[in-house]
């Protein structure tokens, strides 16, 4: 497969940051030998959020005893250990950090920034994973071309990420984005590459941090986690992958939510936690919709499994960057969602807590 060298014509505009000079560069473009022979034990995602990534790769790996790549690879592969593989390959760049991946069959040290080319033959792969590192590639669709050649067909490639990183190692395009525009970036990177069927896409944000996290007297939020999927094209499945469920809070029977539901008029909680329901001010605003009544009920618990499953579920209707909250017309008898681009969305309406 020929490698990519360039964007195409189609992608060549001033207004696609992926065409600038600078799009690549880093603050440090020194070796990244010499950056990453330091060692880093350390977790670069909060407990919550590594178990969703581990969720999501024994999610989508569904082959019998997998060969697996384990792309830019340090001390922790994130590969549930209760996954059957046959052998996990890690490459990376620090070898003190390989040796200690205890799920790793082998590791091979290598420099993709350096020479994206994969010392691998092709077809030699059921799926690589790639885990918070995408954003410090300097030469991404050439590595995802490289992707494409050592899997089999039909080959899942897993690209996963959070809004953490090293700055002085991540690539302008990535640092000047925001996160929904990260997960376009990354879409791009597969599609320009040629080599995989339609990409697939999950999220999960916006739930609480663990309590024993060493931020969590910073930021009451767990880390995004991001993830962005193809199979490589030739495969019997044509991208038919299982759907990554987001299990998050407890789940209820249809008849036990509406009864709960039922019981909102009378209770004034919310039927997805039992949070109480505060009241809350309708604007008065021409622009947007109004209603007849002078307020609404709204659940403003950020823990709230409806609020939080919501992001992922806005987003896989591309809504990026929303989620919604339950709310419950009084004058209606009856609960609706509505739409919020933040935690803090609404909030100023509150008149009764």
């Amino acid at each position: 497969m020929a490698r990519a060298t360039s964007f195409s014509t189609e992608h060549e505009s001033e207004l696609n940051p992926l065409c600038r000079e600078d799009a690549f560069s880093r603050l440090d473009d020194s070796s990244d030998k010499v950056f990453y022979e330091t060692d880093r034990f350390v977790s670069h995602l909060d407990s919550l959020a590594l178990s969703t990534v581990k969720h999501i790769i024994s999610s989508l790996i569904t082959e019998k005893d997998p060969i697996i790549l384990d792309l830019m690879a340090g001390w922790d592969s994130h590969i549930p250990d209760d996954l059957s593989t046959s052998e996990i390959v890690g490459l990376g760049l620090n070898e003190n950090e390989l040796k200690q991946n205890r799920e790793l069959t082998r590791h091979v040290i290598h420099d993709l920034n350096q020479d994206p080319h994969l010392p691998f033959p092709d077809a030699s792969f059921d799926a690589v994973v790639n885990t918070v590192s995408v954003d410090y590639m300097t030469q991404p669709v050439a590595v995802f071309e490289e992707v494409g050649r050592i899997l089999k067909p039909g080959g899942l490639f897993l690209v996963i990420f959070s809004n953490r990183m090293f700055p002085q190692k991540a690539v302008k395009v990535w640092r000047d984005s925001e996160e929904n525009e990260r997960v376009i970036l990354v879409n791009d990177f597969f599609g320009l590459s040629g080599a995989f069927e339609e990409t697939s896409r999950f999220s999960s944000k916006g739930k609480p941090r663990p309590k024993d996290d060493k931020y969590a007297d910073q930021t009451l939020v767990s880390d995004p986690v991001y993830a962005v999927y193809a199979e490589k094209k030739g495969g019997a499945s044509k991208g038919k992958r299982p759907a990554i469920s987001n299990d998050y809070g407890r789940k209820m029977t249809k008849g036990l939510l509406e009864k709960k539901e039922a019981a909102v008029k009378q209770t004034l909680q919310c039927p997805h936690c039992d949070e109480k329901l505060k009241k809350w001010e309708v604007p008065d605003n021409p622009f947007c919709q109004t209603w007849d009544n002078d307020f609404m009920y709204i659940c403003f618990n950020d823990a709230c499994p409806y609020f939080v499953r919501g992001w992922d579920r806005m987003y896989r209707e591309t809504n990026q960057g929303m989620s919604y909250r339950l709310m419950y017309n009084p004058e209606k008898d009856r609960c609706m969602p509505i739409p919020v681009p933040s935690r803090l969305a609404l909030k100023d309406g509150i008149i009764e807590a």
